[in-house]
């Protein structure tokens, strides 16, 4: 996303036209642009955020100094109404709009005053903002068993693929999410540099796009080659990236490729999400029926965290695995299974009986 070049807001003006009034409100959006990646937000946050203003703006009808809370009030219902949006989806447009909101009347209050007549008020309240999503039922993964018949099938299935190299790509990158728990994003942003197999006993990869928290941009973190990624990154290094094409040895190329090339180099592009996305929903659709359309890859991203809790890993550990900030985060990622309390109930059970036989 290309920020746009922004006047001075402080510069003497009048808006003689509504021409001029709808150039005054697009500079003061675009400030916001400007403040946003000052923070250290990525484009997409920016575009994402200032997509949200300016379809609440449009939806209102009027200037963005002339909306109030019962136009945010419509607004929310008509997304939550007409748009189907989920209740976490219209939380986000809220949150976009009132830190908009806090911006421009911070800023430029006094600005918009003087050549409006208007006082801004904050049309996001704590009456109508919504509240927060239920994080606990979201995202609860397949079974082990279920997971590795869908792996185990898939896998065995790559030498007569109908397109080898794009099937090992898919399975390579599902493997990461299941085994690492590393984002789909964060999969596709690595480099051949981010494999690392002088750090620690297995290797480790470096993710440098990882998600940031609050505008803040990406942050780094070191993922350990555990649970077989190790062997996996082996085999994908001897027997499948060089024949995507020659720029295997290039440090700075894509880990994971397309088939497309680049205009301008001739080397494969990129892989995008929605590709490896596709990949894995093809092989759920396939190898994996019953959770068809169901199993994404943030779904293999919670059965990591939960599979590895359920073989003893530390909490903190998975924590650092996975990149979260609060321990509380991680927490809504595991999911045990139905009997996990009861087994615990009768192992201190048993513990009590020994104590006591002793």
């Amino acid at each position: 996303m290309n920020l746009a070049v922004v006047r001075n807001l402080a510069s003497p003006r009048v808006l003689r036209s509504a021409a001029d009034g709808e150039d005054f409100e697009q500079e003061i959006v675009d400030q916001y642009a400007l403040a946003l990646a000052a923070t250290g937000a990525g484009d997409a946050t920016v575009e994402s955020n200032c997509r949200a203003v300016v379809d609440f703006i449009r939806f209102g009808g009027r200037r963005l100094w002339s909306l109030g809370a019962e136009d945010a009030d419509r607004y929310l219902v008509f997304l939550r109404r007409e748009r189907h949006l989920k209740p976490s989806t219209v939380q986000g447009y809220a949150r976009a709009i009132l830190r908009f909101y806090d911006f421009a009347i911070s800023r430029y209050q006094g600005d918009v005053h003087a050549l409006t007549g208007c006082v801004m008020t904050q049309p996001i309240d704590e009456f109508n903002r919504p509240a927060r999503a239920n994080l606990s039922l979201v995202r609860v993964p397949p079974s082990r068993e279920e997971v590795e018949c869908l792996f185990r099938q898939w896998g065995a299935a790559l030498p007569d693929a109908r397109k080898y190299l794009p099937a090992a790509r898919d399975y390579l990158a599902a493997s990461l999410w299941r085994r690492g728990g590393l984002r789909i994003r964060e999969t596709a942003m690595l480099d051949i540099r981010d494999w690392r197999p002088d750090l620690g006993a297995w290797g480790k990869l470096h993710v440098r796009f990882a998600k940031g928290s609050r505008g803040r941009g990406p942050k780094t973190r070191l993922v350990p080659a555990i649970d077989g990624i190790d062997t996996l990154m082996t085999w994908w290094f001897t027997d499948v990236r060089h024949q995507f094409d020659d720029d295997w040895t290039n440090p700075d190329a894509p880990l994971l490729p397309s088939e497309r090339r680049d205009e301008l180099t001739g080397s494969c592009c990129r892989i995008g999400t929605d590709a490896l996305r596709s990949g894995l929903a093809g092989a759920v659709r396939q190898w994996l029926p019953d959770w068809k359309g169901l199993l994404t890859p943030h779904g293999l991203r919670h059965y990591c965290a939960s599979a590895l809790y359920q073989r003893g890993v530390d909490l903190k550990a998975i924590q650092d695995l996975l990149g979260h900030n609060w321990l509380s985060t991680t927490s809504h990622y595991i999911h045990v299974p139905t009997q996990h309390i009861e087994n615990e109930w009768m192992q201190a059970n048993d513990r009590t009986a020994q104590r006591l036989l002793v």
